[in-house]
């Protein structure tokens, strides 16, 4: 059945209606949901069943079903920038990544979280996830390079004082606005992987954050009944953020590049691929990643 919605906008003098393409009742209470950038699918997350079902957009049809996917609830179910994998973070405090082409598990981390793993956010590149956790910390995971297998995350240091609920990256991934149960929204520098200001206002817990696509404002919403929106578009002229960069430094290093032997820039947020090539040569060399559509059957 479809139902058909009208929503009226600010328009002079007409009404859109917008219409529900499909509805679909699932299993149990669903915790998470979440669509693919490339518009194809969907994903959401099932307690207590602990699983995730991935869906064709279009249609509704239910393409694949991972059941006791988890050991405990799922907080958060996301697809990776190229739409071929779904990251999950759970209760059980582990991280998994599902491939939509090997239809299986090909990540399973133990995050090392002490508490509950609540959210979880990619690079547009798809090779870092952050995890923020009930344990106060957010931690980084270079899934490009690997670094994870034997070294673990990299904790975000100097973080909040409650626990994290949520995780953002800006779409440059040069930034990252965290919210917490301290009623603070934090935001960290990616070249340094330093917290350089907190906004605060909220009378509650901060339950979800995100930053605009060009990176001008951050919104918050909070267990107080408030939206908050932030403009941070000067951000680097606040003396407190001065401050940290000055006490604290740029987190950019100089290495040389393997191919034309010259002097490059880079951040610590960078995969090992990128540190041994400046982007000159880089640019020269076709792309080792090809990504392909996800299948529909």
């Amino acid at each position: 059945t479809v139902v058909c919605l009208c929503v009226c906008v600010p328009t002079i003098d007409c009404c859109v209606s917008v219409c529900v393409q499909w509805r679909r009742r699932q299993a149990g209470l669903l915790t998470s949901c979440s669509s693919s950038p490339d518009g194809r699918l969907l994903v959401c997350a099932s307690d207590p069943q602990n699983g995730v079902y991935i869906s064709d957009a279009a249609s509704g049809q239910t393409l694949h079903h991972v059941n006791d996917h988890h050991r405990s609830t799922i907080t958060r179910c996301v697809f990776d920038p190229q739409s071929q994998r779904v990251a999950s973070v759970s209760a059980d405090r582990s991280i998994k990544l599902w491939d939509l082409l090997a239809h299986k598990t090909t990540v399973n981390i133990d995050s090392n979280h002490g508490n509950v793993v609540s959210d979880c956010c990619f690079s547009t590149s798809g090779y870092f996830l952050c995890t923020a956790s009930w344990d106060k910390s957010l931690k980084l995971w270079d899934l490009q390079a690997g670094g994870f297998r034997s070294q673990g995350g990299t904790a975000l240091q100097r973080g909040h004082e409650g626990s994290v609920s949520s995780c953002s990256f800006s779409a440059d991934a040069s930034l990252l606005a965290s919210g917490s149960y301290d009623r603070t929204v934090a935001l960290w520098d990616m070249l340094s992987l330093c917290q350089t200001l907190i906004l605060r206002g909220h009378s509650d817990w901060v339950t979800d954050v995100s930053i605009s696509a060009d990176r001008k404002l951050v919104v918050s919403a909070s267990k107080d009944r408030t939206v908050r929106l932030w403009n941070i578009q000067n951000m680097e002229e606040i003396p407190q953020v001065l401050e940290k960069r000055r006490t604290e430094g740029t987190g950019i290093h100089i290495l040389k590049c393997e191919e034309c032997r010259k002097a490059f820039p880079v951040s610590r947020l960078q995969t090992s691929e990128l540190l041994t090539r400046c982007v000159f040569c880089r640019l020269k060399s076709p792309s080792r990643y090809r990504p392909q559509p996800p299948p529909l059957m």
